[in-house]
Order: structure tokens, then C-alpha cells, then sequence
């Protein structure tokens, strides 16, 4: 009992840390707390990071632990120059600080709804795959997923992403830090490239699947 308490304990460090990390990036750019599209954006992101915390911690905490465990082969990292990417967190405080953007409430309250959608259908992507990840590896006991949004789209957790990255400018209104965000694009298509080179190669059962499901991220485009 105590060793399982244990690994509870430390599944919880890392929602505890992103969160208070998100915290950090959003509030200390804008220089202070009055940020609201901040609260509203943080809060929701919190909220749902917790609640798939606490269900899979009840309903299978393997998948917890695995996120939480692996590691990435150098040649399957990002390259440096995609890195631009992150700067997409940081501006929306600094637009805040500035009265850079002048975004309307409607748009700001739209866009959350889309970037708290987006994030919950990534919740419902690890619950149909608990071997989705954005780490590229091939785990013993991995199987190929065809149904529900994998029976769409073979990469149904990049959707999801791609969607979040993009609305999440406009969720903390700022137009400015949509141009770095864009980078989210090039991003999800290289990790792609190499996350299917490696299934192909080591899932059985994968090469059947690429054929029959056409799209990989965007029903009817890619």
C-alpha cells in the first residue's frame, strides 16, 4: 500500500508542475495578475489536466506512469528551429502588458470553448489508445487502434493539438502570438514522418492500418 501511495505521489508531480509552470509563463510575462484571459485560459487548462489525472489514476495508471517514464532518441527531436514555437506561450502576457491586441470578449470566450474541446478530445483519444504519446517508440504490449477517432484519422491526438495550438493565441487575446503558434504545423508533419517510419517498422498489424485509413491528421486534406 505504501509503494502504491508512492507512485501516486509522484504521477501527481507532474501535473502539479505543468501547471504551475503554465502559471509562471503566462502571469510573469504580463507582470502581473490582472491578466483575466489568462485565469480563464489557466484555470480550464488545469481543470481538465487534473481531471485526466484523477481517471486514469483510478482507471489505468500504467498509462500515467509510462508518460511519465520514457524517454526520445535524439534523432527523433524537434529540430532547434521549430523551438520558435514556444515563444506562442510567452507573448500573449507580454500583448497583455503592452495593449498590443484589442481582441473582442466574443472571441476570446470562442476560442477557449475550442482550445477546452480540442483538450478534451485529446482525453478522449488516451482513453481509446493509452499508448498515445508524443514520444516515438513502440511499447511489448502495443497493439494498433482502428476504432473511434483512430478509425478517421491515424493521428487523432495531433488533431487535437494542432487545434489547441492554434485557438490558444485568440484564447488569451492575442493576436501577435498566433505567428509563432503557426509553427505547431511543420512541428506535428516531422514528428509524424518519423512516429510512422518507426510503427511501420515495429507495430504489427500497422501496415494494414496505413492503408485503409488515408488521413493522418485532417479528415479529407492530410
Amino acid at each position: 500500500m505504501e509503494n502504491n501511495n508512492a507512485s501516486k505521489g509522484k504521477i501527481f508531480i507532474v501535473p502539479i508542475v505543468l501547471t504551475i509552470f503554465m502559471w509562471i509563463i503566462l502571469f510573469l510575462p504580463a507582470g502581473t495578475t490582472t491578466f483575466w484571459q489568462g485565469w480563464i485560459f489557466w484555470l480550464g487548462f488545469t481543470l481538465i489536466t487534473f481531471s485526466i489525472t484523477f481517471y486514469f489514476i483510478k482507471r489505468n495508471p500504467e498509462f500515467l506512469s509510462r508518460r511519465t517514464k520514457v524517454k526520445e532518441e535524439k534523432k527523433n527531436k524537434t529540430p532547434s528551429v521549430f523551438k520558435v514555437y514556444y515563444l506562442g506561450f510567452i507573448l500573449p502576457g507580454i500583448d497583455f502588458r503592452f495593449h498590443w491586441s484589442n481582441e473582442p470578449l466574443w472571441l476570446v470566450i470562442l476560442s477557449n470553448i475550442i482550445v477546452f474541446a480540442a483538450y478534451a478530445f485529446i482525453f478522449y483519444v488516451f482513453k481509446v489508445n493509452s499508448y498515445a504519446s508524443t514520444v516515438i517508440q513502440v511499447e511489448n504490449e502495443q497493439q494498433v487502434i482502428s476504432s473511434g477517432p483512430y478509425s478517421i484519422v491515424r493521428h487523432p491526438m495531433y488533431s487535437g493539438m494542432v487545434i489547441m495550438s492554434l485557438f490558444m493565441p485568440l484564447a488569451l487575446g492575442s493576436y501577435f502570438s498566433i505567428i509563432p503558434m503557426l509553427f505547431i504545423m511543420p512541428i506535428t508533419i516531422f514528428r509524424i514522418k518519423h512516429e510512422e517510419e518507426t510503427l511501420l517498422r515495429e507495430l504489427k498489424g500497422y501496415k494494414d492500418y496505413y492503408s485503409k485509413t488515408r488521413y493522418r491528421v485532417i479528415p479529407l486534406i492530410w
